[in-house]
């Protein structure tokens, strides 16, 4: 479908004035547009995309002021290409391919990724499908020493063997490597440990450093939401994992939990939202941290009502303020969240605008919770093929975004800058 005129995305700076009235109507109420909103302004801008037509999945990651996008680009023959740059300097470098195949397990919720390690290297992961195709696909992790021009022999961090799902994985430094978080559907057959069957997604969690040596599996939740994504993010005391709890009673609210001492923490929900339903909904959470402030975004419809919600923490998600509401009123979820360098979060989220329409918008909120104004960064559609927008920060604390475009005749990938200027015409 094509993208009709009239849904185009202002200018950054009609989208600086229109926020900016809206704010003046408002009159004193600084609580509805932000109390940054007469000094902090977002300022978007599209930047050319590295990725071809047919590309999609996008994700991003940070070291430094360099950023990392991963996407997937179709190739005809329902092949795939994982393909990867660098935006450094205002720019990004051309494409490499990190692994091609027609065995990519390409789903618009569930995609791969590129991300630098602690001690320089880079890791990437993708999902292929089994033999017995159909939900029967598993993790390929890869490593490059050499900033991606070789890589090495892939990894599968799951060792039960069953033709069943494994995926939606997130990844934090431990030491010298990372750490892979997934949902494991291993519980789905009775598996070779012996263990009973429960139709029952679980959540596992596997180390690896710079050389490739692996630690041991370890199950973080016996039971949780079939097909929301994790997250991870590191904090001072240690990494912190947020993903879609599911209770006895199909409550499934978005639990966090801590990991010390080389174990996790039984963990607490983030807010009790009582969302009751019987279906996963596709719509994960989102966490980020610097030093021992977290933020954790999720979606919710509890009560039928739809929200996207953020809650803060000071100390390490040992405990969480009252949630705050960051949406426009109508939104789709497919939350990201970034911690910026004075303190402050940006929250994106997919808001719908009417019929098959929506927008990726995103919105500041200072150290004090307190919001700003939030903008859209680019119309897209509601539909499912638009996947998840994704957020990385540079260390100057501008925000790269990329969304997959479904609103033209081929898909493909989009990317934007987000520049946060105060009132004296600098970044933050």
């Amino acid at each position: 479908m094509r993208r009709p005129a009239v849904h185009l995305a202002p200018s950054p700076t009609l989208r600086r004035i229109g926020a900016g009235l809206a704010c003046l109507l408002a009159g004193p109420l600084w609580v509805a547009c932000g109390v940054d909103a007469p000094s902090v302004t977002l300022v978007v801008e599209e930047v050319a995309s590295p990725a071809g037509e047919g590309s999609g999945e996008p994700f991003l990651s940070s070291a430094g002021d360099t950023v990392f996008m991963s996407w997937l680009e179709a190739t005809g023959a329902g092949r795939h290409e994982l393909r990867f740059a660098t935006y450094v300097q205002g720019a990004w470098d051309v494409p490499r391919v990190i692994a091609a195949s027609d065995r990519f397990f390409v789903n618009w919720a569930d995609f791969p990724s590129v991300t630098p390690g602690p001690d320089g290297t880079l890791w990437a992961h993708w999902l292929e499908r089994g033999a017995e195709g159909g939900y029967d696909y598993g993790i390929r992790i890869v490593r490059s020493g050499d900033g991606g021009a070789t890589w090495s022999a892939p990894w599968t961090p799951h060792e039960d063997g069953t033709p069943t799902e494994h995926g939606f994985v997130s990844t934090v430094g431990t030491g010298d490597g990372l750490g892979f978080l997934w949902l494991d559907g291993r519980r789905f057959v009775e598996g070779p440990d012996g263990l009973p069957r429960t139709e029952e997604m679980a959540l596992y969690f596997r180390t690896a450093d710079g050389t490739g040596h692996a630690g041991s599996e370890t199950v973080v939740d016996v039971r949780v939401c079939d097909c929301c994504q994790t997250d991870m993010a590191l904090t001072a005391d240690g990494p912190v994992a947020v993903y879609r709890d599911r209770s006895e009673g199909e409550i499934r609210d978005i639990r966090v939990r801590r990991y010390r001492g080389g174990a996790w923490s039984e963990g607490e929900i983030v807010h009790e939202d009582g969302w009751e339903t019987a279906a996963c909904p596709v719509n994960g959470p989102a966490v980020a941290a610097r030093g021992g402030d977290v933020a954790v975004a999720g979606f919710t419809a509890a009560g039928g009502v739809p929200s996207v919600k953020l809650a803060l923490s000071d100390d390490a998600a040992e405990s969480f303020g009252e949630p705050l509401l960051v949406d426009g009123g109508n939104p789709a979820g497919r939350v990201d969240v970034v911690m910026l360098p004075d303190g402050a979060v940006l929250v994106s989220w997919l808001e719908r605008t009417g019929g098959e329409w929506a927008e990726v918008r995103a919105r500041r909120v200072g150290p004090d919770g307190r919001m700003g104004e939030s903008v859209s960064v680019s119309p897209s559609s509601g539909e499912r093929a638009s996947g998840f927008p994704r957020l990385a920060v540079s260390a100057d604390g501008s925000v790269s975004v990329a969304w997959t475009d479904v609103t033209e005749l081929a898909p493909r990938v989009r990317v934007a800058r987000i520049d946060i200027e105060t009132a004296d015409g600098e970044g933050t």
